[in-house]
């Protein structure tokens, strides 16, 4: 308890019942840890006693299995309240393999997930080895629509945390074949939307363009996905933008008779204006067009990063057209 008598001595009580608490926890963490790794000491213990000679005469064997198995899932969840991620990974991963050789496959599924949510916070490759596990498990159980959702985790890990889009993409596009695989076409789509935004940073446009345009196809057979449609236009219009003006051209004019109301749209408007200036090669046009643009509807980073491509190619081949 903290009682201050005047204010000049509030602000180092307040100080003071901090460093308290900051203590009590870091307290609280180490007798976690502590506890959890006599789990696993006990958990090793009852593995070694289940070998002997009279345990598997007697039976026995399997309830030592069973029991080493909660050692390692409590200590794991042990570890992670004290914020020991990789120890929590590992005992997790200790557990999945015992429930394995004892026939749970759903089980050790589960405990590779878990053990990936960990891994996740401190060795992203481990964790993606942990879901490649649950992965391999949940496919040959026929769970599709799972092994798609920890497909789609593994391309998110090597997206933010590993910095590799090729990996990334490729997970991407097996979601998005198991989703549809599963009749999740929303999920799937969500996926491909994702491999057409890496394949065009990577330059591979065509596999864009073609991504772009199957997306919005389906979203016009939908009412409520229906005005969606003109951004993947606009994309696929960008991506055609980076490879040839006459097939840009051309694209454009079969997006609005697929779907007409893309002709009055801010985003149809700005690829004919940036069409023109390409025809012109008028750089500073073509630059001056994008500012007004950005100036009521922002352009995020794969925008400038198209446009900035378009623009340099305009620069550097004058006969673009």
């Amino acid at each position: 308890m903290y009682v201050c008598l005047t204010s000049n001595n509030l602000t180092f009580c307040v100080y003071t019942k901090v460093i308290y608490l900051f203590y009590i926890s870091k307290l609280n963490m180490a007798d976690n840890e502590q506890k959890a790794a006599q789990l696993i000491a006990e958990a090793e213990r009852k593995l070694n006693s289940g070998k002997s000679f009279f345990g598997s005469l007697f039976g026995g064997g399997s309830s030592k299995v069973d029991e080493a198995i909660e050692c390692y899932q409590r200590a794991a969840n042990l570890f992670k309240m004290a914020k020991k991620w990789s120890q929590a990974g590992q005992a997790f991963c200790e557990a999945a393999a015992l429930h394995l050789k004892a026939a749970g496959r759903h089980d050790a599924a589960t405990n590779y997930i878990d053990a990936g949510n960990c891994y996740k916070k401190s060795e992203p490759n481990e964790a993606v080895a942990c879901l490649l596990k649950a992965i391999e498990i949940y496919t040959d159980m026929g769970r599709f629509s799972i092994a798609a959702k920890h497909h789609q985790t593994i391309a998110e890990i090597y997206e933010s945390e590993l910095a590799d889009l090729d990996r990334a993409v490729q997970h991407y596009e097996q979601a998005a074949d198991y989703f549809k695989g599963e009749e999740s076409n929303s999920s799937a789509n969500k996926c491909l939307l994702k491999v057409a935004q890496y394949a065009a940073q990577l330059e591979n446009y065509q596999k864009a363009i073609q991504i772009y345009e199957q997306v919005a196809s389906a979203s016009l057979d939908n009412s409520l996905l229906k005005y969606s449609a003109k951004e993947y236009f606009f994309r696929a219009a960008l991506c055609h933008l980076c490879i040839d003006l006459l097939n840009a051209q051309h694209a454009v004019q079969q997006y609005e008779n697929m779907y007409p109301a893309f002709q009055d749209s801010r985003e149809c408007k700005l690829i004919k204006a940036l069409i023109g200036h390409m025809e012109e090669h008028n750089v500073d046009g073509f630059t001056e067009t994008v500012k007004d643009y950005d100036s009521i509807s922002r352009l995020d980073q794969w925008y400038t990063t198209m446009l900035l491509r378009i623009k340099k190619q305009m620069a550097e081949t004058p006969d673009l057209c």
